[in-house]
Order: structure tokens, then sequence, then C-alpha cells
């Protein structure tokens, strides 16, 4: 196998749900030993938030939830309780082997445990400890919980989000995936790796504060610019574009297709491809100024020709032309999209005990000297446990069953269940 581009680097993750997972996956994924560290009973909230629980290729449904496994592939899962003493020792004996410590627990709780930053690197000086909250660790907010849900709407992003008001379905409306732990998950990624590269310019690690409602409305771009330099809402455009025309959904006689048409060029050999030889030659909507204030006008005009003829026709038209477009796909005709199975975005990872593989989404980073490797499913709860504590910490048999007996940390991992089971 070819080296890794983090093969040398060690985490130990303290994370849920989908912010933490979504940042140690990435890194797991350019070959960081991610080490999950997990509930012993309970393990991330995630794996129970099913059904829909994932099953392996040769049909088997797996005990975990497919969220869960959108976010934990290539980790190994210990399962310990850090509430307790002894399971609070056994993460601060590991961190002191690991290179980046990344957990998303509530403002203040860890330290309760002796699992705070103070305390990690108390016996880890060079760590790059990451925390993820909501809100930060500062600020009149700081202790109050909340979800992506939240924070897409007080950082601003469901404002621009949905349809118009003066249109049917107008309204907010949220991203249709989690964006806010989403983006904090792969800030949160960037952040760690700077943080790794000072430090191997000075030894030195360092604390790092990743909020959702930070990373959210750093997501505004253009938007939040605009706003911060006129003084002005940005409005809701649906499928629309503030700046450009045309660019949004048009019905066809068979469906719903998008086109984009980004400048004048773009523009001309649309009105080609439409056969509109009057809206090409009219001054009015020559330009893009002139489009932008005349798009009332203009886009009734463009919908009645396209919705005389059917998709194909249109997609053929406006693609030989290279007038940007696309349908309207549901996940199942992205996934047979041709270009999107050229670049192999489904992938099937072999679990390491033999359990068969699991689909799932591919990383998109391609690196040419370094690729992106798939090592491990999502696994089940504790599969490592015995092995993590045995290689890092050198536990024999006898005490690791100890701790077993005594709930410190989790029992042998449970096999997927048959079908039907």
């Amino acid at each position: 196998m070819k080296p890794q581009a983090l093969g040398n680097v060690r985490v130990l993750d303290l994370t849920r749900v989908l912010a933490g997972p979504w940042c140690t996956q990435t890194l797991a994924d350019m070959g960081a030993d991610v080490i999950k560290i997990e509930h012993p009973v309970r393990g991330d909230d995630t794996r129970h938030w099913g059904p829909p629980y994932f099953r392996t290729t040769d049909g088997r449904e797996t005990r975990d939830a497919t969220y869960f496994a959108s976010a934990n592939r290539n980790k190994r899962s210990v399962g310990v309780d850090i509430a307790s003493r002894e399971g609070a020792d056994l993460v601060r004996a590991l961190a002191a082997q690991c290179d980046v410590f990344v957990e998303n627990f509530k403002v203040g709780d860890l330290a309760r445990y002796g699992l705070d930053y103070d305390s990690i690197r108390a016996v880890n000086p060079a760590i790059v400890y990451c925390s993820i909250t909501g809100y930060g660790q500062t600020g009149p907010y700081a202790d109050r919980p909340g979800y992506d849900f939240v924070f897409q709407a007080e950082g601003g992003l469901m404002s621009i989000t949905g349809e118009r008001d003066d249109l049917p379905g107008g309204g907010p409306q949220k991203v249709g995936v989690a964006i806010a732990d989403l983006t904090t998950g792969l800030y949160a990624s960037i952040a760690i790796l700077a943080a790794l590269n000072h430090r191997s310019v000075t030894g030195e690690g360092q604390y790092i504060d990743m909020a959702l409602l930070d990373c959210v409305t750093a997501l505004a771009s253009n938007q939040g610019a605009f706003h911060l330099v006129n003084g002005l809402d940005p409005r809701r455009w649906g499928n629309a574009h503030p700046s450009l025309v045309p660019y949004q959904v048009f019905d066809t006689s068979d469906g719903k297709i998008v086109i984009a048409v980004g400048n004048d060029e773009q523009w001309r050999r649309f009105c080609q491809a439409l056969g509109s030889k009057e809206l090409e030659e009219d001054p009015a909507y020559a330009r893009m100024s002139g489009r932008i204030q005349n798009r009332e006008a203009l886009l009734p005009r463009v919908q009645a020709i396209i919705a005389k003829l059917p998709c194909a026709h249109w997609l053929k038209e406006f693609s030989v032309r290279d007038v940007p477009n696309g349908r309207i796909n549901g996940y199942r005709e992205t996934f047979q999209h041709p270009q999107v199975i050229h670049r192999q975005l489904a992938v099937e990872v072999g679990s390491d005990n033999g359990e068969g593989y699991v689909r799932g989404i591919a990383n998109p980073i391609k690196f040419s000297a370094t690729p992106v490797q798939y090592t491990r499913a999502p696994c089940a709860l504790g599969r490592h446990t015995q092995e993590v504590l045995e290689q890092m910490l050198g536990l024999d048999a006898q005490g690791i069953e100890a701790l077993q007996s005594r709930g410190v940390i989790s029992a042998a991992a449970q096999p997927a269940r048959q079908e039907g089971a």
C-alpha cells in the first residue's frame, strides 16, 4: 500500500454526532490512526439514529444507523467510561501517546474528568487539542446546547435559503444536509493540520476553539459581505441567483432542468440553443446588467420556449454549445451519473474482522502520491478496545478482563445481525 499523508499522526477522538466525527473521519481518510473513544454501553449517539441501519454488501444488517456509518469509517472504536476514575486515567494515558485530541463536549464538561486541555497538556505538552462546541468556549451563549438546525437559523443561512416570500412555498428553509456540522468538521480538520505544521516547526502544541455558529456565519461569504458593505440584508432567491440571469430551474415538457448562464458569451450561445434570434439580438438583454434589471420580463419568455420540448432535447442543445446545464437528480441518479462513476465517489470499505463490505461515499480529495485509502468500515462499538489497550498501554488479558468486569471498558464487540434477526 502507498504511504498516506497523515500516516504518522495519531488522533484521540472524543467526539459524537457529526461535526467532530466528520473532522476525524477526514483525518482518518488521509491516513491518521483515529482512536474513537465511546461510552462502553451507548457509544456514539448516532449509532441509535435508526432505522435505517447500514448493511454490509452481503445483506447483513448491522446494529448501527446509516447516519453513524456516514462519518465513522477508518477509525478504531474503544469503549471507555470516562466518568469513572479508571476510565479517565486510561484516556489520559492514551492521550500521552497521541498527536491530536478532538472533543465536542459542552464547555467545561471534560474538566470534571481531568480531560480538559490543561490536564492533557500536562501529560503531553505537544498535543494539538481541538474543542468543537455550538457557540465556542467564551461569550454569553457559550454554555448553551444546540444542533445544526439552530445554527443555520441563528447564523443567517436560513434567511437566504428558500423561495421568495411572494411565491408559493416561500419562506426560510434549512439546507438538506447538516451544513453547519459538516462545515465545522472541515474547518476543524484544516485548523488541526495547520497546528500540526506549526508544531513541526516550533515543537509547540496548541488549543483550537471551534464553534458551529462561527463556522456557519463564516460560510456567508459574498452574502455576508453584501450586508457588511451595504448594511442591507440579502434576500432569498430560491433557485434563482441575485447576480446572474438566467440562472435557475426551468420546466421542460417532461421535467425540470437547471440552466446557469454566467456571462454574456454564454447568453449568446444560450439564445442560439433556444433558436431565438429575437432574444439574442435584443439590446436590453445583451449584457448581464440588463438581464438582471429586466429579469421579470425576460424569464417568462425563456420559460415559454423551454416548456415546449423535453429535457433530453435541451440538455443536448445546451451541452453542445457549452452552456452549463444539468438534470435535478435524486441520489439514485447521482450515483449512476457517468462522471460520478468515473470519479469513484461510491466506495466499498471492508471491515477488519471479516464481516463484509460497507458501501459509502468516497472522500473527494485526490492525491497523486499519498492517496486516500479505505481500510476500516464503520465498526461495532468497542471493536478495538482490547487491541488498543494492549498495543498502546501494554495491558494484558487479565487486566483488560478486570476492567471489563467493572464496566470501565466495553466487552467484546457484537457481530452484525443476520437478515431477519
